[in-house]
């Protein structure tokens, strides 16, 4: 299945209580795309991740199926502490 000539951008914004937002991402050009995730706190941003989309889940969008867990692999960075310098 030949992907090269079809272009897809899409956006998804979730906004939750205290300021939080999480924008999703998923754009598709010349038979590549990226993820990405993002995540902000108080309007700052605190976490991003990009990641290649996989060639059959380019298929899957371009005859617009739904990829469940198509984000699983953007992890926000939960597990990196700050080190309290003294």
């Amino acid at each position: 299945m030949e992907n090269k000539d079809f272009d897809y951008n899409n956006v998804e914004m979730k906004t939750m209580t205290g300021g939080k937002k999480i924008v999703r991402k998923v754009s598709i050009k010349n038979g590549k795309g990226y993820k990405s995730v993002t995540h902000y706190k108080k309007g700052k941003k605190s976490f991003s991740s990009r990641k290649p989309i996989h060639k059959n889940h380019i298929s899957l969008i371009k005859i617009g199926k739904f990829i469940p867990n198509l984000f699983g692999d953007c992890k926000c960075g939960k597990n990196k502490t700050r080190k309290n310098k003294k």
